[in-house]
């Protein structure tokens, strides 16, 4: 049964209005007009801005802006983002850079405004269908990988999945579900082996989760690109399949059933993947909030939840 309390996806949101002025005149200045409407998007964990805006010409754009003061590592991710979406195909379902800020201890980004919505929570089985129809059309259009500079899942991940690992090492970590404490060797032998498992030549999203999803009539558009690396497309399905079912949708393996790449995925490299995000979400869930990101560890929790009872179908520990 999928969860039915989900932790919302939603951050602390700074509104357009109370952004400095020198970010208010590069945005005046770069679309042409001045900025007469803006509306708060909701979803996502970003300590900072992110809005529709509406110019006196009618001109409308997304404005996505943090502070260095908000949290140490957003910045960094906004300056990623707009690499990343610059360089991305034409024809991928994201919204187009317009312009990037980087001044006076603030990081902005303006994109191009999608007309869409989120997808309905909880997950609706035809939404549904066609968020994985797209990112099986995605996977096809990024394979191989169109930026020649793109990281291997390894070297940006390295350092976040050796959740099981460290824990075998600096002892259990408090809170940890007892199942977890007794097979801990096991899994941080699983866990190992997750970058042969993850490998590939696929631009991954690597955040794959309903708040990252716009559904307009015609396509469904993904956002926000950070953290998008070289890999197998089997790891960004993996990652999504716990945010669906916490969210109301289908278990991950009706979910992988659903995509080309997700029924084609070696079992055994399932596993390796599996016991990996769960570590991932489980021990990351335990620590202290980051700075600005008061919500995020829930949403963390609640998903490593979800895959390990995925994990528990998977290995014969008994």
């Amino acid at each position: 049964m999928a969860e039915t309390t989900p932790p919302p996806a939603e951050g602390v949101r700074v509104p357009y209005d109370d952004l400095p002025p020198h970010v208010h005149e590069w945005v005046d200045g770069t679309l042409g007009s001045p900025v007469t409407r803006s509306e708060t998007q909701p979803g996502g964990f970003s300590p900072g801005v992110a809005a529709r805006v509406v110019c006196a010409d009618g001109t409308r754009a997304f404005v996505k802006a943090v502070a260095e003061s908000a949290n140490p590592h957003s910045p960094d991710m906004h300056r990623r983002e707009a690499r990343i979406t610059a360089a991305l195909p034409a024809a991928a379902p994201a919204p187009k850079l317009v312009a990037s800020y980087d001044d006076h201890g603030w990081v902005a980004l303006l994109l191009e405004d999608i007309d869409g919505r989120h997808p309905h929570l909880p997950w609706r089985d035809d939404e549904l269908r066609r968020v994985v129809a797209a990112v099986d059309e995605l996977f096809d259009d990024l394979t191989p990988c169109p930026l020649p500079d793109a990281p291997a899942v390894d070297a940006s991940w390295r350092d976040e999945f050796s959740g099981w690992r460290d824990a075998a090492v600096d002892g259990v970590p408090a809170g940890l579900d007892d199942w977890c404490g007794r097979h801990l060797d096991r899994l941080a032998e699983l866990e190992s082996r997750w970058v042969e498992a993850a490998s590939g030549e696929t631009l991954l999203h690597l955040d794959l989760r309903a708040d990252n999803m716009l559904v307009s009539d015609d396509r469904v558009w993904l956002v926000d690109w950070p953290w998008a690396a070289r890999g197998a497309p089997a790891f960004d399905l993996t990652a999504f399949a716990p945010s669906v079912a916490m969210q109301g949708g289908p278990q991950p393996p009706e979910l992988l059933a659903m995509s080309r790449y997700g029924s084609r995925i070696d079992p055994e490299a399932l596993t390796v993947l599996v016991a990996t995000i769960t570590g991932y979400f489980l021990t990351r869930g335990l620590r202290p909030p980051d700075p600005g990101l008061p919500t995020v560890r829930a949403f963390q929790a609640a998903q490593g939840t979800v895959a390990l009872r995925w994990l528990r179908t998977l290995v014969d520990w008994t």
